[in-house]
C-alpha cells in the first residue's frame, strides 16, 4: 500500500508509473507475509541529490557538453551510495532546473564492479528501468519522474549503477545535477544501458537522478540533513563515500540502528537566506525535506555561507528566524528537528573570518544549542574547534583552507555523534 502525503507547499510536480511485482522469497517469512498483503512496508528515500541548476564550468565534458542538445545520443552511468537496502527500487530522474523537456530513451540498474563508487564498469546482467511499463519516458521542464519498481535486491550502504540513455538530448544548456559529487560519472556515445564497460569522458558530477527509493518495513524512516559544502563532502575523497554523514551511517548500522536511511540533501555554497549556489535553504526546505517520503528527523547544518558573506551582525537574527520556520513547519508534520552548531571558519587567509563575523558565529551556535529550540542538537563547532584557538579548526581536522574539515574531521563527528537522538 503506498502511503503518499500531499502538502501544497511547493512540491514539484511528480509522474509515478507503478506496476504490480510478486513477491520473491526473503529469509524472514514476516518481512515476505508483510510484503504479500502491502499493509506494512512503504516507500523510502534511500539515497538523494541535492538538485540545482548546472552552472557553465559543470555542464559535461565535450562533446556531451557542446552542440544544440546535452548529452545527445550519449549514455550517462553513474553510481549511487543507498543507506538502507531492499529488494525493490524506484528512481526519480529530475528536470526542476532544466530549459526543456527531458527525454530519456532507455534506463539501466545494475551492480557496480566489485561493488564500487566511480567505477565505469558492471557486474552481473543489468536490469531495465521503466516508466508507466514503458522503456523511455520524457519529464516536463520543471518536475520530476518516479520509476516503475524495480526488482532489485542489495543490501544496505550498497553501491548501485544507473545508466541512462538521451537519445536526442537535453536541447539547450540549462540541465538540472548536483556538481559536488565526490563521485566519478561516466559518458559514451550511443546506447550503453547494457554495456558491461564503458569508455569515454568522465567527470565527478552527477545529472538527472535526484532520489532513490526503496520499498521498506512502516518502521523504516529517514534522516534528512539540510546543509552547505561541509555536509556534501568538501574536504572528503573522490569515489571513497567518507563525507560526514555516510560516517554516520556506517556506524548506525554497525550499531543496529538500521531502520533509518540517511540523506545527503547539501550543496557546495549553499546559504539560507539569498544568494550562494543553488536555491535557498528558505526556498528549498520544503523540497528537499519536509515532503519526502517516510521522513522521521530533519537536520540543519548551515548558515556558514550566510555569516562568511555577510557585510553586518543582523544576519545572526536572520539565520535564528530562518531555523524557526524550518522547526516550525517540520514539527507541525510531527518530525523531530536536529541542530549542528556552526564550525569554526578563522585562520590563515580565510575570508569569512573579517570582521565581527565570527561572533555572529557563536551568537548563533548559542542558541542553536539553547534549550527547546531544536528538539536535539550535536556539537559540531566543540568537535572540531581547536582547543587553544577556539575560532579555529584543530589543526588535525583542517582540510587546508581553514573551512572545511578533512577526512579525519569528518570521522571525528562520527565517532561523536550520539545515535541515541535518533532512536
Amino acid at each position: 500500500m503506498l502511503n503518499f502525503r500531499l502538502l501544497g507547499i511547493g512540491l514539484a510536480a511528480v509522474s509515478i508509473g507503478l506496476r504490480t511485482v510478486s513477491a520473491r522469497a526473503v529469509d524472514n517469512v514476516h518481512i515476505l507475509e508483510a510484503r504479500q498483503n502491502g499493509s506494512d512496508f512503504h516507500w523510502v528515500d534511500t539515497w538523494t541529490s541535492m538538485p540545482q541548476l548546472v552552472e557553465s564550468g559543470n555542464l559535461p565534458p565535450s562533446p556531451f557538453g557542446s552542440g544544440s542538445a546535452m548529452f545527445k545520443d550519449a549514455s550517462v552511468r553513474q553510481t549511487l551510495h543507498l543507506s538502507i537496502g531492499g529488494d525493490k527500487f524506484r528512481i526519480e530522474i529530475t528536470n526542476t532546473f532544466g530549459g526543456s523537456d527531458l527525454p530519456i530513451t532507455a534506463a539501466s540498474i545494475a551492480l557496480p564492479t566489485g561493488g564500487k563508487a566511480g567505477v565505469s564498469g558492471i557486474q552481473g546482467t543489468p536490469v531495465p528501468i521503466t516508466f508507466g511499463g514503458s522503456a523511455s519516458t520524457t519529464v516536463p521542464k520543471g518536475q520530476v519522474k518516479l520509476s516503475d519498481e524495480i526488482e532489485f535486491p542489495v543490501p544496505a550502504q550498497s553501491m548501485i549503477t544507473v545508466t541512462l540513455y538521451l537519445q536526442q538530448g537535453q536541447s539547450g544548456s540549462s540541465i538540472t545535477g548536483h556538481p559536488g559529487s565526490r563521485t566519478t560519472s561516466w559518458y559514451a556515445s550511443g546506447n550503453q544501458v547494457k554495456a558491461a564497460t564503458m569508455t569515454g569522458s568522465s567527470s565527478a558530477h552527477w545529472y538527472f537522478i535526484s532520489a532513490v527509493q526503496a520499498w521498506a518495513p512502516a518502521t523504516t524512516g529517514s534522516l534528512v540533513i539540510l546543509g552547505d559544502s561541509i555536509t556534501d563532502g568538501r574536504g572528503s575523497e573522490d569515489n571513497a563515500n567518507n563525507r560526514w554523514p555516510d560516517l554516520v551511517l556506517a556506524k548506525m548500522q554497525s550499531g543496529g540502528l538500521t531502520n533509518l536511511a540517511v540523506l545527503n540533501q547539501a550543496a557546495g555554497g549553499n546559504a539560507v537566506l539569498n544568494g550562494g549556489l543553488g536555491p535557498t535553504l528558505l526556498s528549498r526546505y520544503k523540497r528537499d525535506g519536509l515532503t519526502r517520503p517516510a521522513v522521521k528527523y530533519v537536520m540543519i547544518f548551515e548558515g556558514t555561507n550566510d555569516i562568511g558573506s555577510s557585510s553586518g551582525t543582523g544576519v545572526g537574527d536572520q539565520l535564528i528566524n530562518a531555523y524557526k520556520q524550518i522547526i516550525a513547519d517540520a514539527r507541525k508534520l510531527g518530525y523531530k528537528t536536529i541542530g549542528a552548531t556552526i564550525t569554526p571558519f578563522c585562520g590563515s587567509g580565510q575570508a569569512y573570518c573579517q570582521g565581527s563575523r565570527d561572533s555572529v558565529r557563536q551568537k548563533v551556535n548559542q542558541w542553536i544549542l539553547g534549550a527547546g529550540n531544536f528538539d536535539a542538537v550535536v556539537d559540531f563547532d566543540k568537535i572540531l574547534r581547536s582547543t587553544t584557538t577556539t575560532n579555529q579548526l584543530d589543526a588535525k581536522y583542517n582540510s587546508g583552507d581553514g573551512l572545511h574539515p578533512n577526512v579525519a574531521g569528518y570521522q571525528a563527528i562520527a565517532n561523536a555523534f550520539p545515535l541515541d537522538i535518533l532512536k
